[in-house]
């Protein structure tokens, strides 16, 4: 593989995508969705928390031939439950199979799967868990679940026979190994790896330059090309671990195979 070859973004993950929200209440601080409605004036970075339902009779709900990610530049939340129950309710029953991507909610995965539970072959559930450590996640996703609730929420899918997998992008913190064996009994997919994108102008950006710089700094550091490396390596023969483009054009920038 060469870099020339390496998917973009939610492309990795399905040729599609479907959102039906603007803003979201998680307010995560390095949100790539929030970054690009700050720049095209769409929201304010204090306001991005507050979510739009969008209209969803002008939306197609045509069948397409591959998955789609869902949502992508929002989340599932209590705030908007009834209106992701009524958007699976519309794709589902036309064949669509569903990479269903969130910081899960318990009570939310409960309704989908309670709901659903028919079309489980077609739903893919995909958890973004980057630490086991609810106090790093609530400082980087202030207003999304604790870990205990995200991995009760990917057990609860695994038991009622559901596929999952786990997005561990971005990494919160160099304690993946606590992670991995934490969630790896639960993973019948994979598990996606990924660094944050552009740390420093993104969270600057998204919290108005009041996030703490020395955070940002720790990330950076977390995340410097030779503890990329030095992860790769560790866990480079694992059939379930996925490397993100973020981790690929590291390893190919150092001339290292990319299995």
């Amino acid at each position: 593989m060469n870099k020339n070859e390496i998917k973009f973004g939610t492309k990795e993950w399905a040729p599609y995508n479907f959102n039906y929200c603007n803003g979201c209440s998680n307010d995560c601080v390095y949100c790539y969705a929030k970054d690009m409605a700050i720049r095209f004036k769409r929201k304010r970075y204090d306001d991005w928390c507050e979510m739009e339902m969008l209209d969803i009779s002008k939306k197609a709900f045509t069948k397409k031939n591959g998955m789609i990610m869902i949502p992508s530049s929002h989340d599932i939340t209590p705030e908007n439950i009834e209106l992701t129950l009524e958007v699976f309710d519309k794709l589902l029953n036309k064949g669509t199979k569903l990479l269903v991507v969130t910081k899960p909610n318990f009570n939310c995965i409960k309704k989908i799967i309670d709901r659903f539970m028919k079309f489980k072959n077609n739903i893919t559930f995909r958890f973004t868990i980057g630490s086991v450590d609810t106090n790093i996640l609530k400082l980087w996703e202030p207003n999304a679940p604790s870990f205990d609730e995200r991995l009760n929420s990917l057990k609860f899918a695994f038991d009622n026979g559901f596929k999952t997998s786990v997005s561990c992008e971005p990494l919160l913190d160099n304690n993946f190994d606590k992670l991995y064996e934490l969630i790896k009994e639960f993973v019948t997919e994979k598990i996606w790896v990924g660094k944050m994108n552009s740390p420093m102008k993104r969270v600057c950006c998204n919290t108005n330059s009041l996030f703490p710089t020395n955070k940002i700094k720790e990330i950076i550091e977390f995340q410097s090309d030779d503890e990329i490396i030095k992860l790769y390596n560790k866990y480079n023969d694992n059939k379930k671990i996925e490397w993100k483009e973020s981790i690929k054009k590291v390893i190919l920038n150092h001339n290292i195979k990319l299995v």
